[in-house]
């Protein structure tokens, strides 16, 4: 028989289709089923032929038929038609051939098959509307041979992006490695799925699996209950882990180190008020008053009935000596240990040391595991963090103050002073150390206005963490009865603010007294401030309500930052009372800077809500008001934050290049930098044009971008980027540029990039330069100077 290797040409196949005969027509479709890689382009002028044959439903080979079909059709590139007449062919559709034709269409059926799918989860099919069995046939196949060749993770994925959560479940347990795979799709579902109601499904599924290991992973739990915000159980793994062994003890202290760092004040609260019920509660200086006077009214009493049963017996046994020894026995026991004693119960039958040794086992256990819950309950209060974190950068302090002092002679205006105390400010974050501010009082002197504000709060962000002195620290910065600088006072209560950012603790009933009872429109600008930041994530109603108090006001300056702090107070908690009341608030205010505020504050609110913030995006996004328009754009940045979402990024490049508003464009490039933070080597793709633009306010978001999402990576890509915008010609460009620079070379030295010496040179240029650009000068000395100077502190 001749081989189709050596055929010219299909034709005379193909003409036996024609044929009457059914076995004739079955055997030219093996022929061409073998052939069509080959004569795919003959065989298509024939292509009606064979769609007759498989449409005839008498005709034994309808699958064989539809198979043929549906590789011509690939060929000929109409994708659609060919999978269509794939599913058609239902086992003669091998999912087992590695040919590049079954790949194709396998990846087809997948695509489809999850577009099907998310709709199906996200908004439901409609009658009529169901999945075809074919497709699901082909796809739970892909699943088997997944399973069968034991490619677990692909199995995982794809069930993941599939939404088949029964098939993720059995991937993780039949695979060879349960504590490889958990972790593995632990970290896929954190970084890569962007369906929040879906993800935790996914969570819940994890915790399970975790919870059922013959020693389960506890800190992977929790990790999983911070995205669930389940506090309860949290505080039960606590508490259990400190009722164990040592090393399950250490488990606990490591677990509530982690959640300090990555949950929310609101978050940690709840897991400590659980814990609070716990344990015991302390008896009070009056409660052990009470206990001590029962005590001893307890032995007196005592007393008083060894005395009466003492002379009764003595009148009784007069005449007897061997009752009296009898009797000063028992009299002696009696006062060694008074109890009551049965009849017939002589007092050398009672085993008192081994009762005391009973009662001891018991007792110091129970002591032990309330010492660790409480040092739990002290780390998550952050006093063990901040304590250590505190020290660490006091200790590691090598700050190089001849730079500091060599940019302040360079500065001669008051932009450049302002600066530089923000610059002093960043470089000894957290040291305490003010040596700097002690040794040019006079020089800090000049400081005036705003100016004044800010040098006053950059002492918070020295002496951030150092709360137990906070209040001794600032005095005399805070307000008092007498008449002092309101800018200083303002920039007092910002800076108690900064000390115990995200960690308020008793500081919030402090500032919240001192914004009741202050009047003064730029104290309460500070204490706003202050006040958001120590109540950050807490979503204290109280706390809120005072905030929203000031805002209703409609002064331009309090709102502003009350706007901004009901923002972070409620991070992250999507509070439709606080959505409303912002977003109308923002719509009704004719003040400008409160609009800016209220942007920034409605962004905070939606944090890490992925596509449940979708409604109020598209409300903010269509707004007329431009700058209700950039709301929507930071909406976007924080929802999406560190997910990497294509349809987020799609949608803030379309209003990079589209929006009427150059303001609105900027934050749109700003938030790229956002969302792609945690796949830095993509962003400098992303922005590559957009840094080109003829627009500056879209340079300018470019660079800020690239600082954002690169910050720390040295991203040499991105350096080659930022680079020519150095030297830009708009001033405000330069300055993002600078900024953004300092972002990239944080933790960088000039054995780690090559470039260091060569931006730091250009630092010194711009600051020394008499005929630079001010705004230029604040970006060199503020912010670049502070975040590059910042590596050598901690060496």
């Amino acid at each position: 028989m001749v081989t189709g290797a050596t055929l010219t040409s299909a034709g005379g196949v193909l003409s036996l289709l024609d044929e009457p005969e059914e076995e004739v027509q079955v055997f030219a479709l093996s022929r061409l089923n073998e052939l069509v890689d080959i004569f795919w382009a003959e065989i298509s002028e024939s292509i009606s032929k064979i769609e007759v044959l498989f449409e005839n439903s008498n005709f034994p080979e309808q699958e064989l038929a539809a198979l043929v079909a549906s590789k011509v059709y690939y060929h000929l590139g109409s994708f659609q038609d060919s999978l269509m007449f794939a599913l058609s062919a239902g086992k003669q559709f091998d999912v087992n051939n590695a040919s590049e034709y079954t790949e194709t269409i396998i990846s087809k059926c997948i695509d489809h098959y999850t577009t099907l799918r998310v709709k199906k989860f996200e908004t439901g099919l409609d009658e009529g509307e169901e999945i075809d069995v074919r497709l699901e046939s082909i796809v739970n196949r892909m699943f088997e041979r997944c399973f069968d060749e034991g490619r677990y993770q692909q199995a995982a994925g794809i069930a993941l992006e599939t939404r088949r959560i029964d098939l993720l479940e059995r991937a993780i347990l039949e695979s060879r490695d349960v504590d490889v795979m958990l972790t593995y799709c632990l970290k896929v579902s954190l970084s890569l799925l962007n369906h929040r109601r879906f993800r935790n499904m996914v969570l819940q599924i994890l915790v399970r699996i975790y919870s059922g290991l013959k020693t389960p992973d506890y800190i992977n739990i929790c990790q999983c209950y911070i995205f669930l915000n389940d506090a309860e159980s949290t505080a039960q793994i606590l508490e259990k882990l400190s009722r164990g062994s040592s090393d399950e003890v250490l488990i606990a202290y490591q677990i509530a180190f982690d959640l300090y760092e990555s949950a929310t004040q609101h978050f940690l609260s709840r897991v400590q008020e659980c814990i609070r019920g716990v344990l015991p509660v302390p008896k009070t200086p009056h409660q052990r008053n009470i206990e001590d006077t029962s005590e001893v009214q307890k032995s007196t009493d005592d007393k008083m009935e060894v005395e009466e049963l003492k002379g009764g017996e003595g009148e009784g046994d007069e005449g007897g000596g061997g009752g009296d020894v009898e009797t000063k026995e028992e009299v002696t026991e009696n006062k060694e240990e008074p109890m009551d004693l049965e009849p017939d119960t002589k007092p050398t039958d009672i085993p008192s040391e081994p009762i005391e040794k009973e009662l001891e086992d018991v007792v110091e256990p129970e002591e032990e595991w309330m010492r660790s819950l409480r040092c739990v309950a002290s780390i998550l209060k952050g006093e063990k963090t901040v304590a250590l974190h505190q020290e660490f950068l006091i200790r590691t302090n090598h700050t190089d103050l001849q730079i500091l002092r060599n940019t302040k002679e360079a500065g001669r205006n008051s932009i450049t002073h302002n600066a530089t105390v923000i610059s002093n400010g960043i470089i000894h974050y957290g040291t305490t150390s003010d040596i700097f501010l002690r040794e040019n009082l006079e020089w800090l002197k000049r400081a005036s206005n705003w100016a004044k504000f800010t040098a006053t709060a950059s002492l918070g962000v020295i002496h951030y963490g150092h709360e137990n002195e906070a209040l001794n620290l600032m005095s005399s910065y805070l307000p008092k009865d007498s008449t002092g600088s309101f800018y200083t006072e303002g920039g007092g209560l910002y800076a108690l603010g900064l000390i115990h950012a995200n960690h308020g603790g008793n500081i919030i009933e402090y500032l919240s007294n001192e914004l009741r009872n202050n009047q003064n429109e730029i104290v309460r600008h500070g204490g706003c401030y202050g006040l958001g930041l120590a109540a950050m994530g807490t979503a204290d109603n109280a706390v809120y309500d005072l905030l929203k108090d000031n805002l209703c006001q409609d002064d331009a300056v309090v709102g502003e930052a009350a706007g901004l702090a009901m923002g972070l107070v409620m991070i992250g908690t999507r509070s439709p009372t606080a959505i409303h009341d912002m977003i109308e608030y923002a719509q009704e205010t004719q003040h400008v800077k409160i609009q800016r505020g209220l942007a920034l504050g409605i962004a905070m609110l939606f944090y890490g809500q992925l596509e449940e913030a979708d409604g109020a995006i598209e409300q903010l996004c269509q707004h007329k008001d431009p700058l209700l328009r950039r709301a929507g754009m930071f909406t976007i940045g924080m929802a999406y934050c560190g997910t990497g979402d294509n349809v987020a990024i799609r949608r803030l490049l379309h209003v990079a290049v589209s929006d009427v508003d150059s303001d609105v464009r900027r934050a749109a490039v700003t938030c790229l930098g956002f969302i792609l933070f945690r796949n830095p080597e993509l962003c400098p793709n992303v922005v590559s044009l957009l840094a080109e633009s003829f627009n500056p306010h879209v340079r300018c978001g470019a660079a800020w971008a690239l600082g954002i999402a690169c910050a720390a990576s040295g991203n040499k890509e991105a350096l080659s980027i930022i680079e020519p915008m150095l030297s830009d010609p708009v001033a405000f460009v330069q300055q993002g540029a600078l900024v953004a620079s300092a972002l990239l070379l944080i933790q960088q030295n000039e054995s780690m990039n090559s470039k260091v010496p060569k931006i730091r040179e250009t630092y010194a240029k711009i600051i020394g330069d008499k005929l630079e650009d001010s705004v230029a000068k604040f970006g060199a000395t503020g912010c670049s100077r502070g975040f590059c100077i910042v590596v050598d502190s901690t060496k």
